[in-house]
């Protein structure tokens, strides 16, 4: 049977049998017993033309409910060029999955070295990898980053203001890899830093894990935190929101050693939960200790720029069990869609549209709050574009069935009476004038 996606003729086939010494595909299976052969044909579907492959999806995708988002705690609807799909698709980007052989990966080496360069550029950082799974398991590699350069300590201390979503993959990585996890406790929805430094004069810790904005929304204020750490002898990882740094102090600024995270809020679109894109970047000199994948820039013999993968002797090339992680395939279409989306976007794009979320988030909570029917979780706190909100005496699961049948996803459900409620580029006024009255008109 020929296939019209299998690059193998009649020919090749016959030659491969060939050259394996048998006449057929029968004869090849011949020393498998007949019990475990299939006998008839495959329970598929029949063939369809494209157009029916195309009417199926359709309908298929029209069951989708298609609801005005203010759901955040990690992941956010933003704005899509219409340009990027068109650029992923190109010819150029598609040589190579795996760019080991770069006189033929130029297009792959070339996006990984610009993803690397922006998202340095975006950190504040120096040096990039390319590139993790999501943001959580990149947070549990920095984890892990701090250990391996403090040889001798296997204690972290993280943030209780890091999302509890990513806490549970740091503790699960922690509990296999023998290291302790401590947390540091929160004073009104922010680290406590008295409390950190205390923990870290015990002179174990090897490194402290933090975030910004944090899971509530919060922007804190990490003053002297990196000074501590240091003195200490410990690593500072800050995990970020990436499309924040457009306009938030960056964590190299703030003297990180590294920062990590999910990329998906630089436009990628939600699509049920991924794929998304977990980014990691660190000081030079932490270079050696990262997992995934570097390229570099250099010339060719005849002195024309080029990319090549460095600093190989990783997990792919060495022995499992001396590699810094045992990931080994590089979210590449990811990594190639950040590359688009932060060139397309550039500086003046990027802060254009964390400050519209900004305004519109101070805008609804403004808003919700005149109604005298809700409150702030935590009002003396700054938030960037995501907060917490207090609806006394509610039920926050009929609200939400209410809001949703509305066509509306509130926020996120965080306890009884509280919703994280995050805002971007992507709501109108109506949708946020909308939103106060679907949050307050049966309370």
């Amino acid at each position: 049977m020929v296939h019209r996606y299998f690059p193998h003729t009649p020919e090749d086939i016959d030659a491969m049998l060939r050259r394996c010494g048998v006449g057929s595909m029968e004869e090849l299976y011949s020393d498998v017993p007949a019990e475990l052969l299939m006998d008839g044909d495959y329970d598929v579907p029949a063939q369809m033309s494209e157009k029916e492959v195309r009417d199926y999806f359709l309908n298929l995708d029209e069951k989708n409910a298609r609801l005005v988002c203010f759901a955040g705690a990690g992941y956010y609807e933003h704005y899509k060029p219409a340009v990027i799909d068109s650029l992923l698709s190109r010819s150029e980007f598609l040589t190579a999955y795996t760019p080991y052989q770069p006189e033929i990966s130029q297009g792959t080496l070339q996006y990984i070295f610009e993803y690397q360069s922006m998202m340095a550029e975006l950190t504040g950082l120096p040096v990039s990898n390319a590139s993790m799974y999501d943001g959580a398991t990149a947070t549990a590699e920095a984890m892990m980053m701090t250990v391996a350069a403090a040889r001798k300590r296997n204690r972290v201390l993280v943030s209780a203001t890091l999302s509890p979503a990513v806490r549970k993959v740091v503790d699960t990585y922690a509990h296999y890899h023998g290291v302790k996890i401590d947390v540091i406790p929160a004073i009104n929805g922010v680290t406590d830093m008295s409390a950190a430094g205390g923990m870290l004069s015990a002179g174990d810790v090897a490194g402290v894990i933090v975030a910004t904005p944090n899971y509530y929304g919060i922007v804190e204020d990490y003053s002297g935190l990196a000074d501590m750490c240091h003195g200490n002898k410990a690593l500072l990882v800050m995990n970020c929101v990436p499309a924040d740094l457009a306009v938030l102090k960056t964590p190299g600024e703030w003297g990180a050693d590294i920062a990590c995270g999910d990329a998906q809020s630089l436009g990628m679109p939600l699509s049920f939960g991924g794929p998304y894109l977990g980014f990691l970047c660190a000081r030079k000199e932490l270079m050696r200790k990262m997992p995934g994948r570097i390229v570099g820039a250099t010339k060719d013999a005849d002195g024309r720029r080029v990319f090549v993968l460095t600093l190989q002797a990783r997990e792919q090339h060495i022995r499992r069990d001396k590699a810094t992680s045992n990931i080994c395939s590089n979210q590449g279409l990811m990594a190639l869609h950040t590359a688009v989306y932060l060139s397309v976007m550039g500086a003046k794009g990027l802060r254009d549209a964390a400050l519209a979320g900004y305004d519109g988030a101070h805008y609804l909570a403004d808003k919700l709050i005149a109604t005298g029917k809700a409150e702030m979780v935590y009002p003396q706190a700054h938030y960037f574009n995501e907060f917490a909100l207090r609806l006394p005496g509610v039920d926050i699961d009929r609200v939400i069935r209410n809001a949703v049948q509305q066509g509306y996803l509130p926020g996120v459900k965080i306890s009884d009476d509280t919703l994280l409620i995050a805002v971007t580029e992507m709501q109108t006024r109506a949708q946020l004038d909308r939103l106060v009255s679907l949050l307050t008109e049966s309370v």
